[in-house]
């Protein structure tokens, strides 16, 4: 009983000489731990990373067992596989690195927003002309940017720097218009390009159903945080792809929920870290 009360005691100590900073520091480094698991989840590298934890358990354990050359060898394989880690998970650490060092994600600290009127404008025309390119198996694939720019991407097709109309998307993906083979890409509300060219999805585990067009919006949903919609020339069915993960066969209703809540909750992200900010110093001002 001495030794529990006296742990409580400790604790109770070390937590008492916890300041703001370091509550904001273990925040952080959580959040941080946290998008690294989920970025390597979403991707083929989830299995290795099971892997190498089963190795640093295995070089833990050979050492509390004091299992000299194994836990020597597993030593040098660690140090060998960091360098091997780097090349295995390049283009993890590019899409990451890319994505910090774009201009819309440091504009997130600096509290910089759209006018939410024209996001649900973008959303309403977007949703009436799939709506109806559904009814008629006219095939569109559609980008929404969010925080990595894709200006790559837009290199590859046709600048038209225009505001979001149901009928002008409709003209750009009629079957038997210049651009309509290709992706079009919306930026900051407006068609920012069409007929693109976008990647292919390495993965060969789909659906023999989904063709090209599906196959490069799951594509570019991997490389990037940008929100895919998709109808089917075959089927008519729209789809909808984000972070390499495809939703098939939704009606108005769930495809309109799916745009307002990844586009809108987006824009309201992108509003709240000045006041976040604001108040962290009233915080740090109160505890001085």
């Amino acid at each position: 009983m001495q030794g529990i009360k006296e742990f409580f005691v400790n604790g109770l100590n070390y937590l008492s000489t916890i300041q703001v900073n370091d509550i904001i520091d273990i925040i952080i480094v959580a959040y941080l731990i946290y998008k690294i698991i989920g970025l390597i989840r979403k991707t083929s590298s989830y299995n290795l990373a099971k892997g190498l934890v089963l190795v640093l358990i295995m070089v833990w354990l050979s050492g509390m067992l004091k299992l000299t050359m194994i836990n020597f060898l597993l030593k040098k394989a660690v140090e060998i596989g960091l360098i091997a880690l780097v090349i295995i998970f390049q283009p993890e650490l590019r899409k990451l690195l890319a994505k910090v060092g774009s201009s819309s994600f440091l504009g997130v600290f600096s509290g910089r927003g759209q006018n939410t009127s024209e996001i649900e404008a973008a959303i309403n025309q977007t949703v009436l002309a799939c709506e109806q390119m559904s009814a008629t198996k006219t095939g569109a694939l559609i980008i929404f940017e969010k925080g990595f720019l894709l200006n790559d991407i837009i290199t590859t097709g046709t600048v038209i720097d225009s505001d979001i109309t149901a009928e002008l998307l409709k003209n750009i993906f009629y079957p038997k218009a210049p651009l309509h083979d290709g992706a079009l890409i919306i930026r900051n509300n407006r068609i920012a390009a069409a007929g693109c060219v976008l990647p292919l999805t390495n993965k060969t585990n789909l659906s023999k159903e989904l063709g090209m067009r599906h196959r490069a919006g799951i594509g570019i949903s991997e490389q990037s945080d940008a929100l895919v919609v998709i109808v089917s020339e075959e089927t008519g069915a729209i789809s909808v792809a984000a972070e390499g993960m495809l939703k098939r066969n939704l009606n108005r209703d769930t495809f309109e929920k799916l745009l307002r809540k990844e586009l809108l909750v987006e824009e309201s992200i992108k509003r709240r870290p000045a006041d976040f900010v604001e108040r962290v110093k009233g915080i740090l001002k109160v505890k001085k």
